[in-house]
């Protein structure tokens, strides 16, 4: 594989300004703590504020630079094909509380767009979930009807504005798409002037449930807050299992500019070819943006270049006039059961929360949740609280067979990538890396373009299954959780905080 199949920056990341904050540096009291400066967690920092709470936002890289600046940024309640599962595993009235929640969630952002003056190109379109095997015909009615049935404006069609005929596509109109970070930053900054408060580099470490709750952080400083809320994309702390009812999946995107007129109007995802969605972003000119998702993969799996060069030939296949200009990756954490969690972070919690497993919808999802946050923390009522509780049993019980998968593929890892034959590191080119043995130890080794090579423990730090190397982002992934490092060593996502160890050759 060549240079051009190398993963590079976010559109979104590229197109915003930086909107620098301090580590924290000393210690601190807040009335609540927020641990992630993603959609999930700034919206609940935003809204606490709005509320009248003194809160911290602990992010331990750049605000909206993580998961949330390398999505997609559909904002849209139609979830590929989930209502005819709901009501089917939820009951009719699951799926109305589901799609009206998420509904909700639009409808706040564009009034909070409107509200701060941001342009963050809100776009209002079409969102459709689509096939091009007749099989599937009959699971987007299905779907399109158990849609329509929770309240959405959905409809089964077989015609889309995609440059290729369709079997059928289940439509959603007056959905949106927007630029996630110009408006997180606007959140951000609405939010200081508020007097709320945002640290960047600032690990945190340890959480203590006390009364007050304390947070340890990398540094040092230590925060007590009433309630802390932890919106890290993957919970850094597990009190409930969490970690085994959530899966990690990566997924690559291809974007670039074509011209105005093949624009297709509309979002479009389909489950089938490995997952393919498709949307476009404003331009100036008389060009838009397309951007092209889908190969999703296991971290630590699969090498993406192969995956990547799929995609886009997939995108200037459809797309003949598609100028590549930007190739980046996303990583989506699923539900065992569907439904996101958000709430009390266990059994136990009376001011410890979580929002997590997103399934690739953390636009509307992440605006939900700081709704029903706030609302939780404040002691407001909210009608879908039950519904996204973490703390629910019935249906992971229910849904045992996809828990049971993902702690099989786990522990498949776990015990089998140990027993993988080692590469001699002499062998390893320039721009490559391989987990090697050393002194009876796994040890993670990247040989960099100048020759030199950067060992350290191949170990993750979050639950110890060894990582892999992803040679199209040059990171070291962890197929168990989906931590990942550089190839020194450094957290570029958790769940894990620490980094992985420094090994000599």
């Amino acid at each position: 594989m060549g240079e051009e199949q190398q993963v590079s920056s976010s559109y979104w990341l590229e197109t915003a300004p930086d909107g620098h904050h301090p580590a924290l540096d000393g210690d601190l009291g807040v009335d609540v703590a927020v641990i992630g400066a993603g959609i999930a967690g700034l919206s609940t920092a935003w809204e606490l504020t709005r509320a009248g709470r003194s809160v911290a936002v602990l992010e331990a890289g750049r605000v909206a630079a993580g998961v949330t600046g390398h999505t997609t940024a559909k904002v849209t309640a139609l979830h590929t094909l989930v209502y005819d599962k709901l009501r089917r595993t939820r009951g009719p009235e699951g799926a109305r509380l589901y799609a009206r929640s998420q509904s909700e969630a639009i409808g706040h952002a564009a009034r909070i767009a409107e509200e701060l003056g941001v342009d963050c190109e809100w776009e209002t379109r079409s969102a459709y979930t689509y096939a091009r095997d007749p099989g599937r015909v009959a699971q987007l009615r299905a779907e399109a009807e158990a849609a329509a049935e929770a309240g959405l404006p959905a409809s089964f069609v077989t015609e889309t504005g995609l440059p290729f005929p369709v079997a059928g596509a289940v439509e959603v109109t007056g959905q949106a798409q927007f630029h996630p970070r110009k408006y997180l930053l606007a959140l951000a900054a609405d939010l200081v002037e508020r007097g709320g408060r945002i640290f960047e580099n600032t690990t945190v470490l340890g959480l203590d449930e006390g009364e007050p709750c304390r947070l340890s952080t990398a540094t040092g400083a230590t925060v007590r807050a009433r309630d802390v809320v932890v919106a890290t994309h993957y919970p850094i702390f597990d009190r409930a299992l969490l970690f085994a009812r959530l899966s990690t999946r990566r997924e690559l995107v291809v974007a670039g500019t074509i011209p105005a007129g093949q624009d297709p109007d509309g979002m479009f995802i389909t489950p089938d070819e490995d997952t393919r969605s498709v949307r476009t972003a404003p331009l100036e000119g008389d060009r838009r943006l397309l951007i092209v998702t889908g190969e999703h993969f296991t971290p630590g799996t699969s090498d993406p270049r192969a995956r990547l060069e799929r995609l886009t030939a997939w995108a200037t296949g459809h797309f003949p006039d598609l100028e590549v200009t930007h190739r980046w990756a996303t990583q989506d954490t699923e539900p065992t059961d569907t439904v996101p969690m958000v709430g009390p972070l266990h059994p136990g919690a009376r001011h410890a929360y979580v929002a997590t497993g997103f399934g690739g919808w953390g636009m509307t999802g992440g605006i939900m949740a700081g709704r029903l946050l706030t609302a939780q923390i404040t002691g407001e009522e909210c009608e879908w609280s039950g519904l996204y509780d973490p703390r629910r049993l019935k249906t992971a019980v229910r849904e045992a067979p996809a828990l049971l998968k993902t702690q099989a593929k786990v522990a498949g890892h776990f015990v089998g990538d140990r027993l993988r034959p080692s590469p001699p590191v002499e062998s390893l080119p320039p721009g490559e890396g391989a987990v090697v043995r050393a002194d009876g130890h796994r040890v993670a080794v990247y040989r960099d373009e100048d020759g030199g090579l950067h060992a350290v423990s191949a170990r993750c730090t979050h639950l110890g299954c060894l990582v892999d190397f992803n040679a199209a982002e040059r990171a070291w992934e962890c197929p168990c959780h989906g931590s990942r490092f550089d190839t020194d060593g450094k957290v570029i996502q958790g769940p894990a905080t620490k980094p992985l160890e420094q090994r000599d050759l």
